[in-house]
């Protein structure tokens, strides 16, 4: 079992740190994860040759000077090239290079700078754009837009395929059989195609030891599972059955530890996400799915108090290492305590933040984003252009609720730089700092604002919810009552395309079962299905509790979780979120926060709560690309 930090120094500080050595945080370099064993197959130099890169084999953008290869294999036995492939794209300066036919051959030019980097010193971006979790596709063709920002920064820039949410059938390769896919299996193709970089990394102009993944939404959920979970043992059987690399030609382990995690509105940490969701925003509701008498409206009660309860025991702390606890009332909810005042002072922080760097008059516009495009696969930008326009606008258009009516409104055709597929709705116009606050005032007085120091505050989480983050998603939203979730499709297995996950959510159920049968649409056989569900193994024999694991970053960094401390996690973190944000909770960010900052190895982690932004790229200013290239510009120098 796993120990928290707080456990582990207690423990280190009577002499007992024998005992308790396997909690004790991994602090290896990235090149030598010491769960790789040197067994008698890892000592096989030749085993991997085959996916060594040919330098040859470069391709040349001679007006943008990027040398690049395409559909490069990234594991042995790969269930589909058309998701287990990447690209590369290098900075021209990198390389000096000889024609030959088509292509160049290319040798690494260790006297070239690039913004900031040299060839030895430049870092690997990797890009999510799942934001979804779907499955990405390996570019078939190159282009050139969107990529400038990142090469000219002295990146080394790699867009990786993965298997998504749902197993598939690859069309490409004539075959109609169903390839795996669902969890763990996007975490497991990136690793593989992380250590396939570490493998080639003395043919690429890089610094192996700084590679920083990035992504929205679920997506950056994934990334931070990547930040997590480096060299962890969960991994090894899945990684062996696509053969992923386990060692370079010397014989030595090879890591699929990153040096960064960057995300924007991550969803992830499934266990507690139906919890987390109720306890933050569904337990204000009274409507749909929470409307009186319904059993799901007992149900977002219960998994509210359960996620009290399971606070309570995370030993999650803040920046004076205090414990943050929620207290029980009267009603049996927890509302207040520490870490619900943790919670209000990032509100209240980024609020005034905003109403101090903010230019009246200011046009306010709701947006939603499903899916980011970020550069590098000239098909998915097309594809993703041409359905911008019929993006689900719902989402968007509630986020407003609160806002009031400005004293005047426009339509908006503005969207953060980088957010093509952004929906949005009508802008409102405010003139003055007192008239936006008027106007989320109307009604009822709930949000302070200081007009002399500028500083804002927020009555309570309650007032905060109701007014601009309402519970949008129905009670139960993660994993569903009828497996309808896209999260439900994440832990199917095989022609199960759909199955439940959540022993938290199967524990409420089975408890309240008696409460909730006085319902008029209460089904008896929910029970019993959300146990069945949670019985099933994968192919590999895996448990849904720890597929579900898998899936989340508090697994390693959280001494409730067994796995805590048996991972090299990434030292540095970027974690971004719109605060109008009604798709996860406001506790989904917060939690990786509050246990990174206490988790030893870990060098920075940066935290931007954006007020006026919902699901997005959110950004207090500037564009994401720029502002992402500055941090790990930063992390890379620092």
């Amino acid at each position: 079992m796993g120990c928290t930090r707080r456990e582990f120094l207690a423990l280190a500080s009577v002499g007992t740190v024998a005992g308790v050595a396997a909690c004790t945080p991994q602090q290896d370099s990235p090149h030598s994860p010491s769960n790789v064993e040197h067994d008698s197959e890892a000592a096989d130099a030749s085993k991997f040759k085959e996916l060594a890169i040919d330098s040859s084999a470069w391709s040349y953008d001679e007006e943008n000077d990027v040398y690049y290869q395409l559909g490069l294999t990234y594991c042995l036995e790969p269930e589909t090239e058309t998701y287990e492939t990447l690209a590369i794209f290098v900075p021209g300066a990198y390389f000096t290079a000889e024609k030959n036919g088509e292509t160049y051959t290319c040798q690494i030019n260790d006297r070239s700078v690039v913004g900031n980097f040299t060839a030895s010193t430049a870092p690997i971006l990797m890009p999510i754009n799942a934001g979804t979790l779907s499955a990405q596709a390996s570019p078939t063709v190159y282009g050139f837009e969107g990529l400038g920002p990142y090469l000219d920064a002295g990146c080394v820039y790699v867009y990786a395929g993965f298997r998504g949410r749902s197993a598939v059938v690859d069309t490409s390769s004539g075959s109609d059989e169903l390839i795996p896919g669902g969890a763990p299996w996007p975490a497991v193709d990136l690793k593989a195609a992380i250590r396939y970089l570490r493998y080639n990394s003395d043919a690429l102009p890089c610094n192996p030891e700084r590679i920083f993944v990035f992504g929205f939404s679920a997506g950056g959920g994934l990334s931070e599972v990547l930040g997590a979970s480096g060299d962890s043992q969960l991994f090894d059987p899945y990684l062996a059955s696509i053969g992923a690399v386990t060692h370079n030609a010397a014989g030595e382990p090879v890591s699929d530890a990153i040096a960064g995690s960057a995300s924007w509105c991550p969803v992830t940490s499934f266990d507690m996400a139906d919890a987390a969701y109720e306890w933050c925003q569904g337990q204000y509701a009274t409507e749909e799915s929470r409307a009186e008498g319904t059993w799901t409206q007992l149900l977002s009660r219960d998994l509210a108090a359960t996620y009290g309860a399971w606070v309570n025991e995370m030993d999650l702390r803040n920046a004076d290492d205090a414990q943050l606890t929620l207290d029980e009332t009267e009603a049996g909810v927890y509302s207040m305590g520490s870490y619900a005042s943790a919670l209000l002072d990032e509100i209240d922080t980024a609020a005034t933040h905003f109403v101090k760097n903010t230019a009246f008059p200011y046009t306010y516009t709701p947006l939603r984003l499903e899916d980011p495009t970020f550069p590098g696969d000239p098909n998915l930008a097309a594809s993703r252009a041409a359905d911008a326009a019929v993006q689900d606008q719902e989402s968007g258009a509630a986020a407003a609720d609160g806002t009031g009516e400005g004293e005047a409104g426009k339509p908006s055709d503005e969207a953060p730089s980088g957010t093509l597929g952004v929906a949005q709705v009508q802008s409102i116009v405010y003139d003055t700092a007192q008239s936006y606050f008027a106007s989320l005032n109307e009604g009822s007085w709930w949000i302070n604002y200081n007009h002399r120091s500028g500083a804002v505050s927020v009555s309570s989480l309650r007032d905060y919810v109701l007014h601009l983050r309402p519970a949008l998603l129905p009670s139960s939203a993660f994993d569903c009552p009828d497996r309808s979730s896209k999260t439900n499709q994440l832990f199917g297995i095989g022609d199960e395309s759909t199955l439940h996950f959540s022993s938290c959510v199967s524990q409420a159920v089975d408890a309240g079962a008696e409460a909730y049968a006085a319902c008029d649409d209460w089904d008896e056989e929910l029970a019993p299905a959300w146990a069945e569900d949670l019985e099933k193994v994968d192919a590999l024999e895996t448990t849904m509790a720890q597929r579900v694991a898998m899936m989340n970053p508090l697994t390693w960094l959280s001494g409730h979780y067994e796995a805590y401390g048996q991972s090299t996690v990434a030292p540095y973190w970027r974690i971004n979120e719109g605060l109008f944000d009604s798709d996860t909770s406001l506790c989904t960010a917060a939690n990786v926060v509050f246990a990174l900052r206490k988790y030893d190895g870990v060098k920075n982690v940066s935290h931007t709560p954006v007020w006026g932004q919902g699901h997005v790229l959110a950004e207090r200013t500037g564009s994401p690309a720029a502002n992402l290239l500055k941090w790990v510009t930063s992390c890379c120098t620092a």
